[in-house]
């Protein structure tokens, strides 16, 4: 059996292979313009509708020699023990006691959750008046049981994996029980539907999304701002997508 040893470890490839992937928008987005056109994505099966919240990507890797690491999307800023740590975005002040008391699985674990609010990017005052206030949501969780071989792979091929849907996540239902037994808010859970019901139409979606969310869900103080918008995903992660009112906007302005 291979023990696993935070400090033996290549921290660049783990850091790869804990990345949260990167999230297609539900129309295509154009590269040149900055706008929506079709076609939309397509959902085989059903469909859960999470908000968007607007802050900051982190992720809390729980390891199996008991350590963990606390990230943010692009790097690693903690590691159990530090007696420094990187203080970008509040990362590591705000969930520091979150993964302590974290259950943890058989492998590698990773908790990913969205912090907002404080100070975190040009939204954070539609969650909150108080800029030393914080909140945080988690929107995913990877199972990783078999995690020496990937950690033998390549930076380009650990990359392909993570961005063509090799990440082993939670469904659903596990995420939402997870979430019950560690005492921590998912992003809001807005609806299901069948992904045939999806809007095909650029102005449909914008309908829908505003329909949806006409303020956000997740304010800290009362505030009720405004939503960044959807996210689109299959109970199983096999599919998901966002939408953002801004790219909508955007697109029906320019075509008006």
């Amino acid at each position: 059996m291979v023990m696993f040893d935070v400090r033996a470890v290549d921290l660049r490839l783990l850091n790869s292979l804990t990345k949260y992937p990167s999230i297609a928008t539900y129309h295509t987005l154009e590269p040149g313009s900055g706008c929506l056109a079709a076609p939309a994505t397509v959902f085989p099966g059903e469909v859960v509708a999470t908000e968007k919240v607007d802050g900051t990507n982190s992720r809390l890797v729980l390891l199996p020699d008991g350590s963990y690491l606390i990230g943010s999307r692009e790097e690693l800023l903690y590691a159990k023990g530090d007696l420094i740590g990187n203080p970008a975005l509040g990362i590591v002040e705000q969930l520091k006691p979150v993964a302590e008391r974290l259950p943890r699985g058989a492998g590698i674990r990773v908790y990913y959750l969205e912090l907002y609010g404080g100070k975190v990017g040009g939204a954070a005052k539609q969650y909150t008046r108080d800029p030393a206030r914080f909140g945080w949501r988690l929107f995913d969780v990877a199972e990783l049981a078999d995690w020496q071989e990937p950690l033998t792979w390549s930076p380009a091929k650990i990359s392909a994996w993570r961005e063509s849907g090799g990440q082993p996540w939670l469904p659903e239902d596990a995420l939402v029980a997870l979430a019950a037994q560690a005492g921590l808010e998912l992003t809001p859970r807005l609806w299901h539907r069948p992904g045939a019901e999806l809007p095909a139409g650029i102005e449909d979606m914008h309908q829908l999304l505003t329909a949806t969310l006409p303020a956000t869900l997740v304010g800290l103080d009362g505030a009720e701002g405004r939503a960044e918008g959807l996210v689109l995903r299959a109970p199983d992660r096999s599919v998901i997508a966002k939408a953002r009112f801004q790219d909508y906007e955007r697109t029906l302005r320019r075509r008006r």
